[in-house]
């Protein structure tokens, strides 16, 4: 088969959720018997030191012969944690308004340690 073929046969149906430094894919795909599966793939991005990025993906495969046991536990699983902990996102990095205010205050610190450095550096052993 052509790649173009394995192309189309890949691409049924795809849905995808961005979520921050998240990515979630959910792509329909079909089998060698023609029948279909389901992939959920979540892909983070990160960042090198030197300021370029990569990803780092995982992988889930669920069968039709899954979708019921999955379906259930996953409903069982979110609504223990909605039950538990309520809706509300807690963190403040899943905040719409989420400010990186830590760069400020590193700014802040830095100044600080800065001034506080430059107090000490005329200190002369004679004072000790």
């Amino acid at each position: 088969m052509s790649d173009k073929g394995m192309m189309e046969k890949e691409e049924i149906f795809s849905k995808v959720l961005r979520a921050g430094r998240r990515t979630y894919f959910f792509d329909v795909r079909s089998t060698r018997a023609d029948d279909y599966y389901l992939t959920i793939t979540e892909s983070k991005k990160f960042t090198n030191d030197d300021g370029s990025f990569y990803y780092k993906k995982h992988k889930i495969y669920l069968y039709k012969e899954d979708f019921d046991g999955f379906r259930e536990i996953l409903e069982e699983m979110t609504n223990f944690i909605i039950n538990e902990k309520g809706e509300e996102v807690i963190s403040e990095r899943h905040q719409k308004d989420f400010k990186k205010e830590y760069d400020d205050d590193n700014d802040n610190e830095n100044a600080q340690k800065s001034s506080t450095a430059e107090k000490f550096t005329d200190v002369s052993f004679d004072d000790i």
